[in-house]
């Protein structure tokens, strides 16, 4: 037997056995998520970590104001969808954000989800809050963001010091979760 006959014939036993495989290997509710990482992470903190180690595992742990839409193929600003906010508007000057926060959510611990924990995850990362990250790579992304307000539980307005019409894409990133305020200096 040939070379070439060998690798036809080990391509079509791996054919023959993956078409003959259980029915186990597809997808299932509840369970289990097994994921093959490289490394260890230094930490489950997405705000602190610069690599996709802690970041691809933890991404599916933590939730953010919106996020790009998975289903398409390449992130523009017209793929953004809710994830904790329900909805987005820009003032007439295109330099304050406001959203409506999903209301109903609470955290592992039974405690409310509010516009606190928006205002306190972006001063964490601004390095403006009584609590401090051991590492903060993503900071100087938000330069241009003077302040967090909230208005109300259920409402935060994002005040930019000059246009920066993308900054929503900032928010839809995966590195870019809210963190729970009343236990944001414990993550």
């Amino acid at each position: 037997m040939t070379r070439h006959h060998r690798r036809v014939m080990a391509a079509a036993g791996m054919l023959l056995a993956l078409s003959a495989a259980p029915a186990a290997l597809a997808q299932k509710s509840r369970g289990v998520l097994r994921q093959y990482i490289i490394d260890s992470p230094a930490s489950m903190s997405i705000h602190e970590e610069t690599t996709v180690v802690a970041e691809r595992p933890m991404m599916a742990v933590m939730s953010n104001l919106v996020l790009f839409d998975q289903h398409v193929p390449q992130n523009s600003l017209s793929d953004i969808l809710p994830d904790l906010a329900t909805d987005w508007a820009w003032d007439e000057d295109g330099t304050r954000l406001t959203l409506h926060l999903r209301q109903g959510v609470k955290w592992h611990d039974g405690k409310p989800f509010t516009a606190a924990d928006v205002k306190c995850t972006w001063d964490l990362v601004q390095g403006k809050g009584p609590e401090r990250l051991r590492v903060n790579p993503r900071k100087a992304w938000y330069n241009n963001l003077s302040e967090v307000v909230p208005n109300g539980d259920y409402e935060v307005t994002f005040e930019l010091k000059r246009q920066q019409p993308a900054f929503i894409a900032l928010l839809a990133t995966g590195m870019s979760p809210v963190y729970p305020c009343h236990v944001c200096g414990r993550l």
